[in-house]
C-alpha cells in the first residue's frame, strides 16, 4: 500500500511540474512566435522585455519534470526516450538555440536580425515538437518485454502533427493574452486581435483533437463516454466552454488580465482532459504508474528532497512574477 501511495504522489508531482511548464513556458514560447509581428525594433524590445525576467525560470519546471521521470519512473523514461528521441532532441536544441538568441540579440546590431529570426524559429520548433511528442504519447507506444518495440518514425503521424499544430497555436494564444496584460497602446490593441484569432483556432483544434482522441485507444472512449464515468468527465468540456466565454468577454470588454487567466484555464482544463484519458497509465496503452515506478525506498527518499525543493521553487517563481508585475513600456527593460 505504501508503494502504491508513493507512486501516485510522485505521478501527481510530475504532472504538476509538466503543467506549470506548459502554462508558464507556453506563454513565453508564444511571445517568441509573435515576435516578428513587432513593427519596429522598439516594439520587439518591449515584447521581449515582458518575458525577460521570468523566461529562464520557467524552464525549471521542464527540468524538474524530466528529472523526476528519470529518478522515480525509470521504466517510463527508458520507454519514452527511444520512442520520442527525435522530437525531444529537436525540442531541446530549439530551446537552447532560442535561449542563445535571447541573450545575443541585445549585444549586437549587425547580427540582430539573425538572432531575431533564431528567437522566432526556436520558439516555433520547440512548440511544435512538444505537441508532436504529446500526440505520439496519446496514440500509444508499442512495448514488448518492458522495452520500446516500435519504429523510428512511429512518432510522426497525422494525429501527432495535428497535436503539434494545436499546441503551437495554443501557445500563441497564451503569448498574445500575456502581451495584452503586459503592454499598452498599439501593441496591446494588435495583440487583442491576434488573441481573438488564436482563441478561435485553439478551440477548434481542441475540439478536433478531442474528437479524434477516443479513436486512438478503446480505453479513452470508455473514460469519456461509458456510464457512469461520463458524469465526471463531462464536467471538463462544460468548464472549457465557460473559460472560452470568459476569454471572449475579456477581449470584447478590453480587460487586461482576464483573457490571460481564461487562456490559462483552457490549458489547465485540456491538461485535465489528458489526465482523465491516461489514468492510471504512465505510458499508454499498457504501462501503468505502478509498473513504471522505482522501488518504494527510492520513491520515499526522493520525496523528502521534493518536499524541500518544491516550496523553494514555487516561492522564488511567485516572487519573480510579483516583483516584475505591471506594464512594460518602451525604453524600460530587464536585460
Amino acid at each position: 500500500m505504501e508503494f502504491e501511495i508513493l507512486a501516485f504522489i510522485w505521478a501527481g508531482l510530475i504532472a504538476f511540474a509538466v503543467l506549470l511548464y506548459v502554462v508558464l513556458g507556453g506563454f513565453d514560447l508564444g511571445v517568441g512566435m509573435l515576435f516578428p509581428t513587432g513593427r519596429n525594433e522598439e516594439e520587439q524590445d518591449v515584447m521581449m522585455n515582458t518575458v525577460a525576467p521570468v523566461w529562464d525560470g520557467n524552464e525549471t519546471w521542464l527540468i524538474l519534470g524530466g528529472g523526476g521521470l528519470f529518478a522515480v519512473f525509470p521504466l517510463a523514461y527508458a520507454v519514452v526516450m527511444p520512442a520520442l528521441y527525435m522530437p525531444i532532441i529537436l525540442m531541446l536544441l530549439a530551446l537552447v538555440f532560442r535561449g542563445v538568441a535571447f541573450e545575443y540579440r541585445w549585444r549586437t546590431q549587425r547580427w540582430k536580425p539573425v538572432w531575431n529570426r533564431a528567437f522566432f524559429l526556436g520558439s516555433l520548433v520547440a512548440s511544435l515538437m512538444q505537441g508532436i511528442a504529446l500526440g505520439a504519447l496519446v496514440q500509444g507506444i508499442h512495448i514488448e518485454g518492458r522495452a520500446y518495440a516500435g519504429g523510428w518514425w512511429d512518432w510522426l503521424t497525422p494525429f501527432s502533427i495535428l497535436t503539434g499544430l494545436a499546441t503551437a497555436v495554443g501557445y500563441v494564444l497564451l503569448g498574445a493574452t500575456w502581451l495584452v496584460m503586459k503592454t499598452e497602446g498599439a501593441i496591446q490593441e494588435r495583440m487583442r486581435r491576434y488573441a481573438r484569432i488564436a482563441g478561435i483556432t485553439t478551440l477548434a483544434a481542441i475540439g478536433l483533437v478531442s474528437i479524434l482522441t477516443p479513436f486512438q485507444d478503446p480505453v479513452y472512449w470508455e473514460r469519456w463516454f461509458a456510464w457512469p464515468t461520463m458524469l465526471y468527465s463531462g464536467i471538463v468540456p462544460l468548464l472549457l466552454a465557460l473559460a472560452a466565454w470568459t476569454l471572449y468577454t475579456g477581449l470584447r470588454d478590453k480587460r487586461d488580465a482576464t483573457p490571460f487567466l481564461a487562456s490559462l484555464a483552457i490549458f489547465i482544463l485540456s491538461f485535465a482532459g489528458i489526465g482523465i484519458s491516461f489514468y492510471p497509465h504512465m505510458v499508454p496503452p499498457s504501462l501503468t504508474i505502478w509498473d513504471a515506478a522505482a522501488p518504494a525506498s527510492s520513491l520515499a527518499f526522493t520525496l523528502v528532497g521534493a518536499t524541500i525543493l518544491l516550496p523553494v521553487i514555487l516561492g522564488y517563481t511567485a516572487y519573480a512574477y510579483w516583483v516584475f508585475k505591471g506594464k512594460v513600456k518602451a525604453g524600460e527593460g530587464y536585460h
